[in-house]
C-alpha cells in the first residue's frame, strides 16, 4: 500500500537570476528526502549556492519511464520527492508529466511549489494582450513540419507564445512570417532575468530579419510572442467556406460544388457560386 502521506512536489527553480528562488522553494528542497532532475549538474549547482545538501537522482526524457517507477517506490517508503526542471516550472516543455499522473493515480499528494517561468515572464513584459494566449512550446524542427504546423495557428486570437533555441530561431522566425503574416507584431525575449536580458519588438519580417543578420540575437534562452489574429469571426467563417469549396471544385461542376459547400458550411449558395466564377480568373472576390 503507498503511504499517502507522503508528498511529491513540483518546484520551481529560477530561469536566471538564482535570487530569483522563493524561501519556500528553498526550504522544501532542503527538506526533502530526494530531488528528481533534469540535469542533476545543473542542480547540483543551484544546491550549492544555497548551502543545501541533497540526493539526487537524474530525471529527463531519455529515462522517464524507469526512473518513474523508483521515484513513486520513494513516495511509497515514506520518502518526500521534489522534482526540479533546469530552469523555471518543470513539466512546461520539461519532463515531469507521466511522474505526476503516475503519483495522483496512486494516491500520493502532489504540492506545486511556484516561481519563475519564461513564457509568463516574457508575456507579462511584451506588451501584447494577455487576456487570452496559447503556450506552444518548440516548434517541430524541420521547415516543412514546421510550415504545416503553424498553418494551423493562423486564425487564432490568442497571443502565441513559443521556445526556441538560438540556432533555429532566425529559421523559425522566417516560417512564422511567412506563414502568419511578415506584418504580424512579434516580441523576442532574450535571456529573461540575465544581465543581457533582452526585448525586441517588431513586425515578424522585420524581426526574422534581424536574428538573421545578428548572431548575437541568437545566443541564450529564446521566448518568441506572436500576436493573435485580428480577424472576425465573419472572416474566418468565409474562409473556411471557400476552403470546402476549392476541395469540392477540384471535382464537380462549378454550381455542383458551390450548392455542396453551402450546404455543408451553412454559406450563401450565390455568393460561393460567384466565388468559384471568379477563381477561373486565378481570383476570389470578397
Amino acid at each position: 500500500m503507498p503511504n499517502n502521506f507522503s508528498i511529491l512536489y513540483i518546484v520551481a527553480t529560477p530561469i536566471g537570476n538564482l535570487e530569483d528562488i522563493t524561501d519556500r522553494a528553498r526550504r522544501v528542497l532542503a527538506q526533502v528526502d530526494l530531488i528528481a532532475a533534469e540535469d542533476t549538474r545543473h542542480t547540483r549547482r543551484l544546491l550549492a549556492h544555497f548551502g543545501i545538501k541533497a540526493k539526487l537522482w537524474s530525471y529527463h526524457d531519455h529515462n522517464e519511464a524507469q526512473v518513474v517507477e523508483h521515484l513513486l517506490a520513494s513516495l511509497s517508503r515514506g520518502r518526500d520527492v521534489a522534482l526540479v526542471s533546469d530552469a523555471g516550472t518543470p513539466l512546461i516543455s520539461d519532463p515531469g508529466f507521466v511522474l505526476v499522473r503516475a503519483a495522483r493515480q496512486r494516491g500520493f499528494q502532489v504540492i506545486p511549489v511556484p516561481g519563475s517561468n519564461a513564457a509568463i515572464c516574457a508575456l507579462s513584459a511584451s506588451g501584447l494582450p494577455c487576456d487570452r494566449f496559447l503556450f506552444l512550446g518548440f516548434p517541430p524542427r524541420t521547415s516543412a513540419r514546421r510550415r504545416a504546423w503553424l498553418t494551423t495557428l493562423i486564425t487564432e486570437p490568442g497571443t502565441l507564445v513559443f521556445y526556441e533555441s538560438g540556432n533555429r530561431a532566425a529559421m523559425s522566425l522566417a516560417d512564422m512570417s511567412a506563414v502568419l503574416g511578415a506584418g504580424r507584431r512579434a516580441v523576442l525575449a532574450r535571456e529573461l532575468t540575465k544581465h543581457f536580458e533582452t526585448f525586441i519588438d517588431a513586425p515578424l519580417g522585420v524581426l526574422a530579419e534581424r536574428l538573421r543578420d545578428d548572431p548575437e540575437q541568437r545566443l541564450g534562452e529564446l521566448v518568441i510572442l506572436v500576436e493573435g489574429s485580428r480577424q472576425t469571426d465573419g472572416t474566418v467563417r468565409e474562409q473556411e467556406e471557400e476552403r470546402v469549396l476549392t476541395i469540392l471544385s477540384d471535382t464537380l461542376p462549378l454550381k455542383q460544388a458551390a450548392a455542396l459547400a453551402a450546404r455543408i458550411t451553412g454559406g450563401n449558395r450565390n455568393r460561393l457560386y460567384r466565388c468559384a466564377l471568379e477563381w477561373r480568373e486565378d481570383h476570389c472576390s470578397e
